[in-house]
């Protein structure tokens, strides 16, 4: 699209013996660092198809003036937990290391995912560091400011054991995994501001996944918005009459929970 510039399969790290790669969008003219959204895709952790978050969110908030980069990371099969978000890690290393080209501001890095995306992008916003990995950019914060979950897992303790996760968790994952794999566990005091969405008719992952971790971390006193739409079944904004105003709704959420900086000019 004209008004978006558009880099795709960008190495971002490694992740054991594969390439991590994103697909970049950034706003044809900006004034100015702006901020970015790291989009995680959903599937499950067995397939993870950047496309599906381009079609959805790269070009849209591009167009609303902020950077997308639509990450990837291993699927289960490829590796087990904890790697993928050991490589969510390392896309938010790499986009932090690489701001100014960019054209970032590296204090305003959003996190956002769909599904097993959300899952990951709301245990990176809560992690202070245990799960890191190698993965690049060595010494490099992965931080983020803020967090959106659009359908996310919250709590995997409901299907850590089942046989078709194995891959994912091993055969008998212990208590202290479950805990870790589990974005509610991280729900505390400090966590970044968040914004949640989630259909109420989602017949893959209840929607009181989402209302669980809203709860948690309003409890917590977190900043935390949250948007339930009626009726609507798993991945509902493939449709546009979704997903568009979903990307107003991270606008808005970027804009008063991760404003840019205004520089103000010393007396004389």
């Amino acid at each position: 699209m004209a008004d978006v510039r558009v880099q795709e399969n960008v190495v971002v790290g490694q992740g054991g013996d594969y390439e991590l790669k994103a697909d970049v969008f950034q706003p044809e003219s900006q004034d100015g660092p702006t901020a970015a959204v790291v989009l995680l895709p959903g599937g499950g952790w067995q397939t993870c198809n950047r496309g599906g978050q381009v079609d959805r969110y790269g070009y849209k908030l591009a167009r609303r003036g902020l950077v997308a980069v639509v990450a990837e990371y291993r699927v289960m099969d490829q590796a087990p937990w904890p790697a993928q978000i050991h490589d969510v890690k390392a896309a938010l290393r790499w986009v932090r290391a690489n701001a100014s080209e960019l054209g970032v501001d590296p204090d305003r890095i959003v996190v956002c995912g769909s599904s097993a995306g959300g899952h990951l992008a709301l245990i990176a916003g809560g992690d202070s560091g245990q799960l890191e990995g190698n993965g690049g950019n060595a010494g490099v914060s992965s931080g983020v400011a803020a967090v959106v979950a659009i359908y996310p897992v919250t709590d995997v303790s409901e299907i850590a054991h089942r046989p078709e996760r194995a891959a994912m968790f091993g055969s008998n994952p212990s208590e202290e995994l479950i805990r870790e794999a589990t974005p509610l566990s991280y729900a505390r005091p400090g966590y970044p501001p968040t914004m949640m969405v989630h259909g109420t008719a989602d017949t893959m992952v209840h929607h009181s996944m989402t209302t669980r971790m809203y709860d948690a971390l309003d409890a917590a006193g977190v900043h935390v918005d949250l948007h339930l739409f009626a009726g609507t079944d798993h991945i509902f904004d493939t449709d546009a009459r979704f997903s568009e105003p979903i990307a107003d709704f991270i606008k808005l959420f970027v804009e008063r929970y991760v404003p840019a900086q205004v520089a103000v000019a010393a007396d004389n």
